[in-house]
């Protein structure tokens, strides 16, 4: 074999793997963000059942200078959790392990610091896939995978378009 044709079919193969783990990843942050919407609605949920919003439950300062003001036999730092707020977090609720098809009945407050943790975790490895994503799109288009056959102006007009109803 000629070794032009030998460098041209090894340059495909490189570009057709990057490419193959760019849409892997692609398809990870989809999936990522389905797990991370799926978080979201159960947290809402949570904090619709404790009637609580993130802003609603003063902070643990607020808390401090009112008893600091009232009586001193109380303790002085009462940690309140932003979900949980004056909701009994002892009280049990019926959860799904993510990635299971297993419900547990659990303490209120036990089952939204696993999704809250569950949650930071998802943030976390979207921001990695992100910025992998952003990375292999780099490489991929300074190789001119399609600058030799495609101009980029043409490129950038397929990736704009939209479907318009008739």
């Amino acid at each position: 074999m000629d070794p032009g044709m030998k460098q041209l079919q090894q340059t495909l193969m490189e570009i057709e793997t990057e490419a193959e783990e760019l849409l892997l990843a692609r398809h990870q942050l989809v999936e990522n963000d389905r797990l991370r919407n799926g978080n979201r609605e159960a947290l809402t949920a949570l904090r619709k059942k404790a009637r609580t919003t993130r802003s609603s439950v003063p902070s643990p300062f607020e808390v401090i200078m009112k008893e600091i003001e009232g009586t001193k036999s109380k303790e002085l730092v009462k940690e309140i959790c932003p979900t949980c707020g004056n909701h009994d977090s002892k009280e049990h609720t019926w959860t799904m392990f993510p990635g299971s098809d297993i419900f547990v009945r659990m303490p209120f407050h036990a089952a939204h610091t696993i999704l809250e943790k569950d949650q930071e975790r998802l943030d976390y490895e979207t921001k990695k896939l992100q910025s992998y994503v952003k990375e292999k799109s780099f490489l991929i288009s300074e190789r001119g995978a399609l600058a030799d056959k495609v101009s980029p102006s043409i490129i950038r007009s397929m990736v704009t378009l939209t479907d318009k109803p008739k």
